[in-house]
């Protein structure tokens, strides 16, 4: 590890001889050398089929008329935040276990973090608009298409996308405002907001303070509109005397409430369990989990218990099975 990080910095001294730009390293996994090809073909396997699940889903829902009610748009939606969120760290990931040069840019560090927040933030938020669709659907089943109609859905996902850019060109400006003095080693395999402040050589007070905020707002308020949904729909199912209207109810929100736990649970383990005192590597492969694992999750998820979307898997692969005899 040592001559990892004497060579890097010899390689960003030269090029601060040549040139006037801000270069990171991003050290990765440098506790386990010897693992560093096994890491990366797990890695690898993890982000193909969490790319091709994601959007084989997305294709699927689009596909199926069956599928085109306001909770699969939702779906969908979710998948292609969670395709674009493994794309921006894995490949970086995957490119710095093969190569010794593990530089990045400020430029690209910054970029790498503002798509990678605005993705989580809207994630976060995506997650909010289904359980407030859920609510819907169980509470006033017979005015849900009314209620969820195509513009407000629309309107509710655009508002996700915009939320997350906007906290995440807040916190970008901020972090684009420092100072970085060198060697500017990042102890992580991707460009997080903790890890960038951390080799920062001036005053990162406002920053932190930022970032305390928009964090602790975003998820109080998500959660906020999670809990009141959840709640109000188990007060309204324990209401009816219908049987069997509890398992009813269950069986619908089932795959919802799976995906925020483990989506909240992983970001309040994050950032309020494991403090700066917390084993390094234990930070990075919970964010492993939350970056690779989770998006590889969700379309299971979503898919295993509908159906409509196993139905439209067997076409498929009946079609390309008859296409292949032909």
């Amino acid at each position: 590890m040592n001559s990892l990080i004497s060579s890097n910095r010899s390689q960003v001294q030269d090029e601060r001889n040549h040139s006037t730009r801000v270069i990171f390293i991003l050290l990765g996994f440098p506790e386990y050398p010897s693992l560093q090809m096994p890491l990366f073909l797990v890695f690898l396997t993890m982000y193909t089929i969490s790319v091709l699940e994601n959007l084989g889903l997305i294709l699927i829902i689009r596909i199926n008329p069956k599928l085109h009610n306001p909770m699969y748009f939702f779906v969908s939606h979710l998948s292609f935040v969670d395709f674009c969120y493994a794309c921006v760290n894995t490949p970086k990931l995957l490119e710095n276990m093969l190569t010794e040069d593990k530089t990045i840019s400020k430029e690209g560090c910054l970029t790498q973090f503002f798509f990678g927040c605005t993705f989580v933030v809207a994630q976060t938020f995506m997650l909010a608009v289904m359980a407030y669709d859920r609510f819907v659907a169980v509470c006033n089943p017979l005015l849900y298409t009314t209620s969820m109609s195509p513009k407000l859905c629309a309107l509710l996902v655009s508002g996700s996308y915009l939320w997350g850019g906007f906290c995440s060109a807040t916190l970008t400006h901020f972090l684009s405002q420092h100072s970085y003095c060198g060697p500017n080693i990042i102890n992580h395999f991707c460009c997080e907001h903790s890890a960038i402040l951390s080799i920062s050589c001036s005053d990162t007070t406002i920053s932190q303070l930022a970032c305390l905020i928009i964090c602790t707002f975003n998820e109080a308020f998500s959660l906020l509109i999670i809990i009141v949904s959840y709640v109000v729909i188990f007060v309204t199912v324990i209401t009816i005397p219908t049987k069997g209207a509890l398992q009813k109810a269950f069986s619908t929100c089932a795959p919802h409430l799976t995906a925020i736990s483990f989506c909240h649970g992983v970001i309040l383990l994050l950032y309020c369990v494991l403090k700066s005192k917390s084993s390094l590597l234990l930070v990075k492969t919970v964010t492993v989990f939350y970056s690779m694992v989770i998006p590889m999750l969700n379309p299971l998820i979503y898919s295993l218990r509908n159906k409509d979307v196993k139905d439209t898997i067997k076409k498929l692969i009946h079609m390309k099975l008859v296409s292949d005899s032909v």
